[in-house]
């Protein structure tokens, strides 16, 4: 084996334990997290505000014919309806209730899980509702169009 093939070994090597180093630092971070995490999590999901939020979010999307999709993903709450997803995700510090639309944060704001989730679910549906009226113009301007 020459020189430069025993020296492009050994770089390759290195490399590689660079990589486990990485790996091993992300694997501890994303414990530490899920560990800090995980009461809040619990809380969520076994305290009557989730239950609660995704019944009278279902409700009132009956009620404004519109399907409100329900999943947990891993610790989080997803509601999702007309492109717009609520999501509720622990955190270390506690419950925040996100508002995403098309994948962007459009808000962020505290959960508290004591209390009632009314206040979320109307916010939710006042954007929703938003969204239905650009939804049902846009439609009324491509008839016109035809």
């Amino acid at each position: 084996m020459s020189f430069l093939d025993n020296l492009e070994n050994n770089l390759k090597t290195l490399e590689s334990r660079d990589d486990g180093v990485d790996d091993t630092r992300r694997r501890e971070k994303d414990r530490g997290r899920a560990l800090a995490v995980g009461p809040w999590a619990e809380r969520l999901k076994r305290e009557p505000y989730a239950q609660t939020l995704m019944r009278d979010a279902t409700i009132a999307g009956r009620s404004r014919r519109t399907k409100v999709n329900l999943a947990w993903i891993d610790t989080t709450l997803r509601l999702e309806a007309r492109g717009h997803r609520l999501e509720l995700r622990p955190t270390p510090e506690g419950v925040r209730a996100v508002f995403l639309h098309e994948g962007k944060d459009i808000a962020d704001e505290p959960v508290d899980l004591a209390g009632d989730p009314a206040k979320l679910t109307n916010k939710w549906m006042a954007i929703l509702d938003e969204q239905k009226r650009i939804d049902e113009a846009r439609a009324q301007a491509l008839e016109f169009e035809d």
